[in-house]
């Protein structure tokens, strides 16, 4: 293995290696496209799951593309690019993570193609540059307007969100988009007039156990926690709770202390003293006329038993977010010291119950008025359906809260790309230089997401774009890929909608992939033979190897 030389001599160690110009291009492009390939197999409702087996023999079946690109341990810098947009993609909008990697792995492709016509990386990086913008623009054209109130509307982006997702029926799939919508108009807030909604008021708890149908929305929050003591009562109607981050404990002192005690008498008054001292901790809660307790730290042995004398009902160590779903559920206050605790401070519930769940205390706080933090509690049959469900709702939660933010939706299966590739075609032509072809590579690397449906769905892939190309030409933007029945419809009249905002960011993503991937010609790994070999992707051990364009 040769030194990497220049004109100062060999500048780098024994063992390094260098890609250089095309060929280095040439890698990063076949290992984008290989990661399209590897999960465009999941895209759409016919899409296939994949099973992923950790080192320590855990297994995971999704077909959710972030989770595949995440718990596939990639090792490839070009690969772990493809990874950072799923897991952009997912943190932004909760969805479209299978579509904007198919986008990025064949703009790659067509880019690769048209560096083997001699044309330069940076005209092709103008013209994607160029061609997303036009995008956004024919995106706002064909988008419509969506509000809180267009219940209909957003159980069917809901549903559309979870349709790749193998999570039973169409009627358990119903239940649950009904259960999205109406927990994300719980918790939606008007600000400056517009509509924001904070996803993590919405609370994903979930038991193995049971079947589907039985997920339910709580109007409040699940604590995953039992009740301290068996004396206090298991259910609670007309809850009025406290919200303590402070220990009902004696507390110790912040310097070491000792206490020298010569007689029983003494001994016998120090722990009256401190019995009084719980005591009147729980005297306190009591004349604020609270009868539910949640304490963020510890509870003393005794401090129980006064509260259970009291019908005082307390959980401890409740989890700090708990504690802040708690307030916005209830209306609380959390306080920090006893000392300032007021009947003001405390939050209303219509029940809090003590449920044991698949053989699991957990604490049930419920009919809250109006609760700006609400739960879904999630059933399933085994682990596994319950993690791909829970992945489902975050999705439909990520879907019907983009369209709400953005304020708009467009149609699905294939539609909105078919139509913008149209425009980007008419576009092109409109472009001097050679940039056009960038366009053009563009607009041929949206159709991929149609023939990619149409493939999953075991139809012609070129007859249904065929198809799609004479109907956008004549009857307009909406006609897509109906996976279901095996032919292209109008995806309005079906009801397949989906965000404005995932597709705008979908695209975004893509081509900053394809621009950040695009612009490096020369790849130089100074991992020397102690490290473990050669660079990933470079033929030696550890990287996606030289079989990484096979498809």
């Amino acid at each position: 293995m040769a030194r990497i030389s220049g004109e100062g001599g060999n500048v780098m160690g024994e063992g390094a290696q260098r890609i250089i110009g095309r060929d280095a291009m040439r890698l990063n492009i076949a290992i984008g496209y290989a990661m399209a390939n590897i999960i465009k197999t999941t895209l759409g409702p016919k899409g296939m799951d994949k099973m992923l087996v950790s080192d320590l023999g855990d297994i995971v079946i999704t077909n959710d593309g972030a989770t595949i690109l995440e718990e596939m341990n990639v090792d490839h810098p070009t690969a772990k690019i493809m990874v950072e947009i799923a897991k952009t993609q997912d943190k932004e909008v909760g969805d479209g993570t299978t579509t904007s990697v198919v986008i990025a792995g064949y703009l790659l492709k067509n880019a690769g193609q048209l560096l083997d016509k001699n044309i330069h990386p940076t005209t092709i990086i103008k013209g994607f540059e160029l061609a997303e913008a036009k995008c956004i623009e024919a995106l706002a054209k064909i988008s419509e307007p969506v509000s809180p109130k267009d219940t209909k509307v957003l159980k069917q982006i809901a549903m559309v969100a979870m349709g790749s997702k193998g999570i039973g029926s169409q009627k358990e799939k119903e239940k649950i988009a009904d259960i999205v919508v109406e927990s994300i108009n719980q918790v939606a807030e008007q600000i400056n007039g517009q509509t924001k909604v904070d996803a993590d008021f919405i609370q994903i708890e979930k038991k193995a156990g049971s079947e589907i149908m039985d997920t339910s929305l709580i109007k409040g929050v699940i604590v995953d926690k039992e009740i301290v003591n068996a004396s206090m009562p298991k259910k609670v109607e007309n809850a009025k709770i406290a919200l303590l981050d402070a220990a009902l404990e004696i507390e110790k002192t912040e310097t070491d202390a000792k206490i020298e005690i010569t007689s029983p008498d003494q001994l016998e008054a120090f722990l009256r003293q401190e019995e009084k001292m719980l005591k009147q901790m729980v005297d306190k809660i009591k004349a604020t006329g609270a009868n539910v307790v949640f304490v963020q730290k510890g509870i003393d042995d005794l401090a129980q038993h006064y509260l259970a004398k009291q019908g005082i009902v307390a959980v401890r160590r409740v989890k700090k977010s708990d504690m802040e779903k708690l307030a916005k559920a209830t209306g609380a206050t959390i306080v920090s010291s006893l000392e300032s605790l007021s009947a003001s401070d405390l939050g209303y519930a219509g029940a809090v119950t003590e449920k044991k769940i698949a053989g699991e205390a957990m604490v049930f706080v419920e009919k809250c008025k109006d609760p700006k933090s609400v739960s879904i509690f999630v059933r399933g049959g085994t682990d596994h359906v319950v993690n791909e469900v829970e992945r489902a709702i975050k999705d439909a939660i990520g879907s019907v809260a983009s369209a709400l933010e953005e304020g708009s939706y467009t149609t699905g299966g294939g539609s909105v790309e078919m139509a913008i590739a149209k425009i980007l075609k008419d576009y092109a032509t409109e472009i001097g230089g050679r940039e056009q072809l960038a366009i053009e590579a563009f607009a041929e690397a949206l159709e991929s997401i149609p023939i990619t449906l149409a493939e999953n769905g075991g139809m012609d892939a070129i007859d249904t774009v065929v198809e799609l190309r004479t109907k956008h030409g004549k009857k307009g933007t909406t006609w897509g890929v109906d996976v279901t029945n095996g032919k292209i419809a109008d995806m309005k009249a079906l009801g397949v909608l989906e965000p404005t905002k995932v597709k705008k960011q979908a695209l975004s993503s893509a081509t900053e992939a394809a621009r950040l991937i695009l612009r490096i010609d020369d790849i130089i790994s100074s991992k020397g033979k102690s490290s473990g070999g050669g660079a990933p992707g470079m033929g030696g051990p550890g990287g996606m190897g030289g079989g990484v364009g096979e498809d």
